[in-house]
């Protein structure tokens, strides 16, 4: 088969819907490479990602599509389909090509989440109005929907009327990388390199407030968890409210902020934590419970939203909005050490389930389901 994809988040997005495209595009490679795999991107900035030998990347080739990146990638990629004889295009992060309707390819979209429906007090009213507009477009002309939790399939019925049947659910793979095991060594190396403590918590995550933040700094200082933070991701305006608290409780807290990591040094700082805290108020699916915990790294999140699906029986679950459920969380696991191995030891097998070749084996049932209708 010849198959298409939108690969831009794999070049311009760091975490995310990033992550997941380029996770995917080279976990297909590696373990499918009888396919042709062909990326469409207006962007390609290979300091993000580095394609795969066996991959060929399309971008715009003229200086009046160069000007004009996101038109070239919302209407013109489907007049390019027929000239690069696509099987099937597979649109990672929500989208499908306007005019693909008109095309002879079949089309597969992956839904992450519909967070910003579910909860629009998160987004700028212009951003759902988009958000809305290509999220249904693309389930409405997909062929199929991949989703990737139960709860976002659910969510796609619900709000979208679209039938269960045009919809699979296939959990997003783990990064190879958080499943190896690092050297005392390598780890001292990036601790020292950010001049961060050797005993401390994590958090992973854009900073911003559907991550709770907040309410982990608010379980510490309730809790009088003396152990530092360390916080893990991308920043936004959010951190005004999180600095304030930082300051209103400077002598109960020690929080460090990294917020251009690569995967490897996230893969250390996961295996030299104590615990990841990740009380998220909704989730699609929770990509960093499956990162820590194919790193041997104990977990604490919510029992809300895709959560429990991601996590299984190797997290420890809490009420995001509670100070107390969350401290007493990181209590318990810090104080009982068989209660912490037992998480490590469940968390792991978990991590199982989750592999690259596990997804791409079902992926590509997919593909060859689609393709053969």
């Amino acid at each position: 088969m010849k198959i298409g994809f939108d690969a831009k988040r794999a070049f311009s997005n760091r975490a995310g819907l990033g992550n997941f495209s380029r996770n995917t595009i080279n976990a297909l490679c590696l373990f499918h490479p009888e396919n042709e795999y062909l990326l469409f991107t207006p962007d390609d900035r290979k300091n993000l990602f580095l394609p795969p030998e066996n991959s060929k990347v399309l971008m715009p080739n003229s200086i009046w599509w160069k000007a004009m990146k996101p038109v070239w990638r919302r209407y013109h990629i489907s007049k390019l389909f027929d000239r690069e004889k696509i099987d099937i295009f597979h649109g990672l992060s929500h989208e499908l090509p306007i005019g693909i309707e008109k095309t002879d390819v079949k089309s597969i979209v992956t839904i992450h989440d519909l967070i910003f429906i579910r909860h629009p007090e998160y987004y700028r009213a212009a951003d759902r109005r988009i958000y809305l507009q290509k999220f249904s477009h693309a389930c409405t002309m997909a062929d199929r929907i991949h989703a990737i939790s139960q709860q976002t399939k659910s969510d796609i019925v619900e709000f979208f009327n679209i039938s269960e049947r045009k919809i699979e659910v296939i959990y997003q793979s783990c990064n190879p990388l958080f499943y190896q095991k690092f050297s005392e060594e390598e780890k001292v190396e990036v601790l020292e390199k950010y001049k961060l403590p050797y005993h401390f918590l994590l958090s992973v995550g854009t900073v911003e407030k559907r991550k709770n933040l907040l309410n982990i700094l608010k379980a510490l200082v309730k809790c009088e968890i003396k152990i530092p933070l360390i916080v893990a991701g991308r920043q936004t305006n959010y951190m005004l409210e999180i600095e304030n608290f930082i300051q209103k409780n400077k002598e109960k807290l020690k929080v460090y902020f990294l917020t251009d990591t690569s995967d490897r040094e996230l893969g250390i700082l996961y295996q030299s934590a104590e615990i990841l805290v990740y009380p998220s108020v909704f989730e699609g699916f929770g990509l960093p419970v499956i990162e820590a915990q194919a790193s041997g790294c104990p977990v604490v999140t919510s029992r809300s939203g895709s959560m429990p699906e991601a996590g299984g029986q190797g997290a420890a679950y809490i009420n995001p909005v509670s100070e107390k459920e969350i401290g007493n969380a990181i209590l318990k696991i810090l104080s009982d050490r068989e209660y912490r191995q037992a998480l490590v030891e469940k968390g792991s097998t978990n991590a199982e389930r989750f592999t690259p070749e596990l997804f791409t084996q079902q992926l590509h049932k997919l593909y060859t389901r689609v393709y053969n209708v």
